[in-house]
Formats: structure tokens, C-alpha cells, sequence
């Protein structure tokens, strides 16, 4: 796996596998533009990277969404040309909130051909201790708007213990503050017109997706950062640099 500021190592096979999508399909975006050129390496081989992958889940989601392909285009030429993996998985998780619940059963096989990658015994069973898939008579009932996420924290060096403390740390902040601002909504258009209700809540749900968003990532780079910089967090037998 590469980070933001690794060289890119998938070939088009791997990253289409990754991706969890056909060689021809990868080609056919980059020839479109939807994809940047790969990084060109000995023998002329293209390498991708995690930029790669990531804006094909945008696109994925982008087309679960109902977007035909020239609107993905233009959805896509608006963004900066110079975004990171993590830049793109935020857009990504902007989209993927609009998608409606979509529950589906699947077998093992297209399940890891929805994850884009091979699927142990313990991977799926932290896919459903984290409630991503649960298993059912007829395979598995997977929720396709976090089966990336999911996949996504199977490489994340956490215990399975700590991922789902995590999972109900998030849903019980997010419910309390839906219901916190809920009631703030109700309060301000309880006098109003009906059209202001309905105009409110037209705007409201983009408006506070995209704010809570914004003020949980930078809150939390925010403590990253401060806990990354303590002393305590420097490497035992190394000292930071004076």
C-alpha cells in the first residue's frame, strides 16, 4: 500500500483488482480524462497510486448517485487537478452521504469483487462486527454506501475492539448532534410558512453534511496533530529534532 507521498506501485491489473474494476474500464477513463496518466517507470510500465485509486471510488460512488458520464466529467474538471488520496475520499464521503440506505445480498465471491480485493475468514468477520455485511442464507446482506469504508479500515492497524468503540463514539455524536440541530431548525421556522419549512429543509441537509464534515475533519487534524507533537509520542531511543 502507498501513502500520499509514496511513488505510485499498482499496475493497471492490481489497481483495477483494488479498484474492483475491469483493465479496460481503467483505460477507458484515463482515455476520457477522468483518470491522470500513470507514472511511467523501467521498461515504460505505468504505476499507480493511491490517487488513482481513491478517485475511482469518486466515481464509483458519482455513478451509484445516477450521474451519466459527461456529468461525471464536469464534476470532476471542477475539482483541483492536484488532490490527495485522503482530499478525494473526503469528496467521496460527501457524495456517498446522499445515497439513500442500499442493502444487498451478495455472494462471498461478489462481495470480493465489491471490496477489490480477496476476503479472509477474520476480514469478513470485522466487516461485520463494524455492521458493514451480515451474513444471511444466501450469502452475505452487504451495505454498499460503507462497504469501502470497512474495506478501507481492514488495513488500519487497529484492534477490531477499538474500531467498534470508534463506530459508537461517531453514531452517538452524530445522533446527538442531528438532534440538537433538528431541534434548533424546528425552533427557528416554528412561526414561518409552510414554503420557508419546505426551503429549509431543501438546503438544510447539504448545508449541515457538508459543515459537520468540515469542522469534524479539521477538529480532529487539529488533535492528531497536537497528540503527534507531544513528547510522549516520539519514538523510544529517538529525540526530536532541535
Amino acid at each position: 500500500m502507498t501513502t500520499d507521498t509514496e511513488e505510485p506501485t499498482l499496475t493497471i491489473d492490481e489497481l483495477a483488482v483494488r479498484a474492483g474494476v475491469t483493465v479496460r474500464t481503467v483505460r477507458f477513463y484515463g482515455t476520457k480524462g477522468l483518470l491522470p496518466p500513470p507514472v511511467l517507470g523501467p521498461r515504460r510500465v505505468g504505476h499507480y497510486g493511491r490517487e488513482h485509486l481513491a478517485r475511482l471510488a469518486l466515481i464509483e460512488e458519482l455513478q451509484r448517485q445516477g450521474m451519466t458520464l459527461s456529468g461525471i466529467e464536469r464534476y470532476l474538471r471542477q475539482l483541483p487537478p492536484d488532490l490527495s488520496a485522503h482530499d478525494l475520499a473526503v469528496h467521496r464521503a460527501v457524495v456517498a452521504s446522499w445515497a439513500p440506505d442500499t442493502v444487498e445480498t451478495v455472494t462471498p465471491r461478489e462481495l470480493e469483487r465489491r471490496a477489490g480485493r480477496p476476503l479472509g475468514a477474520e476480514d469478513v468477520a470485522r466487516l461485520v462486527a463494524m455492521g458493514v455485511v451480515r451474513p444471511g442464507d444466501d450469502g452475505y446482506e452487504a451495505d454498499l454506501g460503507l462497504l469501502r469504508l470497512g474495506v478501507g479500515l481492514l488495513d488500519v492497524p487497529l484492534s477490531q475492539e477499538a474500531i467498534f468503540a470508534a463506530r459508537t463514539v461517531l453514531i452517538e455524536h452524530a445522533r446527538a448532534a442531528a438532534r440538537e440541530l433538528s431541534q434548533l431548525f424546528r425552533g427557528e421556522v416554528a412561526e414561518r410558512d409552510a414554503r420557508d419549512v419546505r426551503s429549509l429543509s431543501a438546503h438544510m441537509h447539504p448545508l449541515v453534511v457538508q459543515a459537520l464534515l468540515t469542522a469534524f475533519q479539521r477538529s480532529l487534524k487539529e488533535e492528531l496533530g497536537e497528540w503527534l507533537t507531544e513528547p510522549s509520542a516520539e519514538p523510544s531511543g529517538e529525540s526530536a529534532p532541535g
